[in-house]
């Protein structure tokens, strides 16, 4: 896997841009027009799942990220994707997260019944196995993981959909007067939609019960998934101890 596959697009890359934490992002030229080419180590499945979901998403109007094929016609090649560019500046205030939270909804609504992204866990599969791509409950100390698990379970019985997994960071939407336009779709999977609708200001307009069930289990989902590092710790701390008789 490496940057010699762009060649498979005609493309030159421009600079780095932000990117997952499991991927290398740059600009790039594809004749005279900006796009975003992607490299990381996801298997073909995964990629495969990826594109599925960006193109359902993009037919029903969503403003995401779509594929560009290569001269023959692939959407991916050796690791690497080459996506269109969106322009958008990040929310700024409630209104715009409002904005954010009715898209993420109309993401939820779209994909009711979505297969899971393969190799990955939602947040109720964690209460009954320890491993789900990135996290590792063995790692985490087992008072830690019985708190994750408490908060989990306040979900149960919820359906599930895809949800986009990292809404809440600024830089993953990209807004303009008339749509909003989610990117960075490293953290899509499915699970339970109100784990998407925890966002700055209350946009998602979670209250009582609800709200906290869903800031617990977003806490306890954060504090596995970067489990050991101080973020992880921080979002831990969130996560209320459990009770005992």
């Amino acid at each position: 896997m490496s940057w010699d596959a762009l060649t498979l697009w005609d493309a030159t890359r421009i600079k780095p841009l932000t990117g997952g934490s499991s991927n290398d992002v740059w600009s790039v030229d594809i004749g005279g027009k900006v796009a975003v080419a992607r490299l990381g180590k996801r298997s073909d499945d995964d990629l495969g799942w990826e594109v599925s979901l960006m193109e359902h998403l993009d037919r029903a109007g969503l403003t995401v990220p779509v594929p560009i094929p290569t001269r023959d016609g692939r959407s991916f090649a050796h690791g690497l994707m080459v996506m269109s560019f969106i322009e958008g500046s990040s929310p700024k205030d409630a209104s715009d997260w409002r904005r954010v939270a009715e898209t993420l909804r109309e993401l939820h609504r779209l994909t009711a019944n979505w297969p899971q992204r393969p190799g990955w866990k939602a947040s109720l599969d964690l209460l009954r196995t320890d491993h789900g791509t990135r996290i590792d409950l063995t790692a985490m100390p087992t008072e830690a993981v019985e708190r994750c698990r408490a908060a989990w379970a306040r979900l149960a019985g919820r359906n599930m959909c895809v949800v986009h997994g990292n809404p809440n960071n600024p830089a993953n939407i990209l807004m303009t007067g008339d749509r909003v336009g989610l990117v960075d779709w490293d953290e899509a999977h499915v699970d339970v939609p109100l784990l998407d609708l925890v966002l700055p200001f209350n946009g998602g307009a979670l209250e009582g019960a609800e709200g906290d069930a869903a800031a617990q289990a977003s806490a306890a989902w954060e504090a596995a998934v970067c489990w050991k590092d101080d973020y992880a710790e921080n979002r831990l701390a969130e996560v209320r101890a459990v009770s005992t008789p």
